[in-house]
């Protein structure tokens, strides 16, 4: 077969077969390649006619069942006379070859010759703060949060909320609460959710006590933690799984979340019988979410899944508590949505059809990870987005944006395009695969004002052209995180400079905090681990970047006096505060690590055991630390920067 049919199929399918990279270096992606992502893709191309195929397949695909406009677009392309039935449950005549302009947001329903369309009317931009705003707020991984017990929960987000309004903060960003694999505590990454639909039960607020004589030392034991919380769990189930209020939700369960209570029964069924980790391991009756034998199953550990199911309950309740603790801040908690999920787990299984499951996603090739990047997760596939009407991801947004004041995407670049890789090739054989941006766009702008919710864009890394200033236009907010805020020549750039339509940052969870990145914490750890690179030089590079950064403090009116020495980072920290607080953006968020002047980083990425990842705790309870005269010193710092 020829080269020009598989390039053909690949242009129809969206995958961008000319590129740029970090450098700016034109790429292009082999044919080979094309075969692989096109076969992961489910895309057959052995032959003229699969490609053919493949391409109606493609054709077929595109005919979405809706339809989605910004409020003053109209409905183009329809002729005849229609019935437009509104969300209000008003209804009107329309002639569509006049193509009706549609002024009201919300979900409506169109009847004409050709069947039903499903009308969706964005507004222009997501919820968004008073203009001028300056808000600030804190960056929690809630597992680190600190109590009596082996790990936080929701409970002891509720706290820290708390006390992060009592000392003037607007937000609190948290980690993802999405879940995991509740029975199998080695699967710990917020980032590799089983799930991003539904809330991990780990979290749920049982009540002091319940980890015993567990150790509740400066690293998490997970294995040991999730089995006391479990075991407290139980107790509660046991106390509270007659609650009408229980009754009522299981009542009105939708087959989603019936399947993933299913899912987590049959998992720790199979996880204790066989060590199987995902579906794809278990005997093959139970593979299917409909099959005779999952029905079966059901009824006979029929108490099993309503145990689930009364998870979920109980986690749900308790982050409605965490938020209402939030609710004097001018915005409140911040969810994490994760940019994909496992596809061994709940999604994958219960509603496959809606997931790209041949295709792993993650980076190509950058300054920041040569070999590339494959996140050994999978996401949405834009062909089942627009055949099933956009209706995953609406439930997405909708169950993330529950209960939160705000929204941060996670790798936000994948609206546009996702670095996809076929199973079992590596990162440098990937290719980019565009997704529909507007209608995402225009989806979560929707979602956004209904509830009450700002959006935050993760838009770092290899950037497209024009992408920034498109989400902006749409009001999300980018993220300017200091340690990449650099001109063309490296030198750090002024944060007066910085984008007002943005969340200023001082660090992530995937870097050093400012205090680690002083002391070259992260370079001690590529040391320690042989990573493949030239300490020598990064810690020389470290140097000049130290210099430089402090210049630019001073320069800013944030720092005085001579450079801090490497080992005696406090001052440091307190002027790189004090530095992103100036900038114009419209929220700061300083992590909590950054505020207590931690040095280590809660994930190293490229690893998985040899650093700690997602296990380190903080050093004391929320009230402490705050009160801390460094803490205290520093929140002070960004309320004169940041003024109400």
């Amino acid at each position: 077969m020829s080269d020009a049919k598989i390039v053909a199929l690949a242009e129809a399918a969206g995958i961008l077969i000319d590129w740029e990279d970090a450098g700016g270096v034109a790429r292009r992606v082999t044919v080979e390649t094309l075969r692989l992502v096109l076969t992961g893709l489910g895309l057959a191309c052995g032959s003229d006619a699969q490609c053919a195929e493949s391409m109606a397949w493609l054709r077929d695909a595109e005919a979405s069942p809706c339809r989605i406009v910004d409020a003053g677009g109209r409905i183009e392309g329809l002729v005849g006379k229609g019935k437009l039935f509104l969300e209000d449950g008003s209804a009107r005549d329309v002639d569509l070859d006049a193509a009706p302009m549609m002024t009201a947001p919300g979900y409506h329903r169109l009847e004409w010759s050709g069947g039903e369309l499903a009308i969706i009317v964005a507004p222009r931009a997501c919820h968004g703060l008073a203009p001028g705003s300056r808000e600030w707020g804190v960056g929690a991984q809630i597992y680190a949060l600190r109590d009596g017990n082996p790990f936080g929960d929701f409970a002891t987000l509720t706290d820290f909320a708390r006390s992060a309004a009592d000392v003037g903060a607007d937000a609190v960003m948290l980690s993802p609460v999405h879940a995991l694999f509740t029975s199998d505590p080695s699967r710990y990454s917020p980032y590799s959710p089983s799930t991003r639909q539904f809330l991990n039960p780990w979290f749920a607020a049982v009540g002091e006590g319940w980890g015993g004589d567990l150790p509740t030392g400066p690293l998490i034991d997970w294995t040991a933690a999730v089995a006391a919380k479990l075991l407290a769990l139980r107790e509660v189930y046991a106390e509270r799984g007659s609650d009408p209020a229980f009754g009522a939700y299981v009542a009105a369960a939708d087959p989603a979340l019936i399947g993933h209570a299913r899912f987590e029964a049959l998992h720790a069924h199979f996880l204790g019988l066989h060590g199987a980790r995902g579906w794809q391991d278990w005997p093959e009756p139970y593979r299917r979410p409909d099959s005779p034998a999952v029905t079966a199953f059901a009824e006979t550990r029929a108490e099993d899944v309503r145990f689930h199911l009364f998870l979920q309950w109980l986690a749900d309740r308790s982050l409605a508590q965490a938020a209402d603790a939030a609710t004097d801040m001018r915005i409140g908690l911040v969810a994490d949505l994760a940019v994909g999920l496992d596809a061994g787990g709940s999604h994958a299984w219960s509603r496959g059809d809606e997931l790209m499951l041949g295709i792993g996603i993650g980076a190509p090739p950058d300054a920041f990870q040569a070999a590339g990047q494959n996140w050994g997760i999978t996401s949405f596939s834009p062909f089942a987005l627009k055949r099933l009407g956009y209706q995953p991801f609406i439930d997405l947004l909708r169950g993330t944006m529950r209960h939160m004041g705000g929204l941060r995407i996670d790798h936000a670049l994948g609206l546009r395009r996702l670095w996809v890789v076929p199973t079992g090739a590596s990162p440098l054989d990937g290719a980019y695969l565009r997704f529909p941006e507007q209608d995402l766009l225009r989806l979560i702008a929707l979602e956004s004002q209904r509830n009450q919710a700002i959006v935050v864009g993760e838009d770092l890394g290899v950037v497209p052209p024009g992408f920034r200033d498109m989400i902006a236009e749409r009001g999300l907010l980018g993220m300017r995180v200091l340690p990449f805020e650099r001109d063309r020549k490296g030198h750090f750039t002024a944060s007066a400079t910085w984008d007002a339509a943005a969340v200023a940052m001082t660090s992530t969870h995937d870097l050093p905090p400012i205090a680690g990145w002083w002391r070259e914490r992260d370079i001690d750890w590529r040391a320690q681990l042989g990573a493949a690179g030239d300490r020598i030089a990064e810690r020389a590079d470290r140097a000049r970047d130290r210099a430089d950064l402090w210049r630019a403090c001073v320069e800013a009116g944030a720092g005085e006096g001579d450079e801090p020495a490497a080992d005696e980072p406090a001052r440091a920290v307190d002027a790189a505060i004090a530095f992103a607080a100036a900038a114009p953006s419209a929220v700061l968020v300083v992590p909590v690590e950054d505020l207590s002047g931690l040095d280590e980083a809660p994930n190293l990425p490229g690893t998985v055991d040899e650093h700690p990842n997602w296990r380190r705790r903080l050093p004391a309870d929320a009230d402490t630390l705050f009160a801390q005269p460094d803490v205290a010193a520093r929140i002070a710092a960004i309320l004169t920067a940041r003024p109400e």
